[in-house]
């Protein structure tokens, strides 16, 4: 079989570490422990805005469910838009999963086009993979308001990746951590592949993913 021509990343989760924010949550109060749930609802709520034909970039629903948090918590925040800004600031320094720089030199080395599409911000992204030092094994760094905002798993933003590569949905494979993401790629017509973190099982209600691995090396 052939391998796919162009490999599309997710990026949050999929290739950075989002552990490294939970030091920010509490700088602002509010525990680590925090952490899952509050980017759980980013992606609940951003996803929600998109069936219901709202927009919000990434960061705006971010700050949104920081002050929620705070708010519910009791945390004694001075000023929770500072506090916000502050948890959001350390995205665009964010490290990589350990496995992530060989991985992707590997992928990059034997051929594959290279490409992020996220939820959050493009130039996050090129801001993480840049310090990382994998800048170059990357040729584009995409993001859902190229999407008209719709967050994924909406088919719109797989369309958008497929047209800004200029392939054929048969000729990219979506690379995530989510189930979710994994299924809306394989509705959208590309191929798959889970990358899985944690012991937690793939959902029986998703489509299967193409390919399962335990790391992107």
């Amino acid at each position: 079989m052939r391998g796919p021509e162009v490999l599309v990343f997710d990026v949050n989760e999929t290739l950075t570490d989002l552990s490294a924010l939970a030091p920010r949550l509490a700088d602002i109060g509010l525990p680590g422990r925090l952490l899952p749930e509050w980017f759980a609802g980013v992606l609940r709520d951003g996803i929600a805005l998109t069936l219901a034909g709202g927009r919000a970039d990434f960061a705006t629903v971010a700050r949104d469910a920081l002050l929620t948090h705070l708010a519910r918590e009791g945390a004694p925040a001075a000023d929770p838009e500072a506090a916000a800004a502050h948890v959001l600031g350390a995205l665009p320094e964010l490290p990589v999963h350990p496995d992530v720089p060989e991985g992707v030199r590997a992928l990059h080395a034997a051929g594959h086009r290279l490409v992020t599409l996220t939820n959050g911000s493009a130039d996050t992204s090129r801001a993480v993979l840049r310090r990382a030092g994998l800048a170059e094994c990357f040729a584009a760094h995409l993001d859902v308001q190229g999407a008209d905002g719709r967050w994924k798993p909406a088919p719109d933003a797989y369309a958008y990746a497929l047209r800004e590569t200029g392939v054929p949905a048969a000729a990219a494979t979506l690379v995530a951590v989510h189930p979710w993401d994994i299924d809306g790629a394989a509705r959208a017509g590309l191929g798959t592949a889970w990358l899985r973190r944690t012991p937690v099982p793939y959902p029986s209600a998703r489509r299967p993913a193409d390919r399962t691995a335990g790391s992107v090396a």
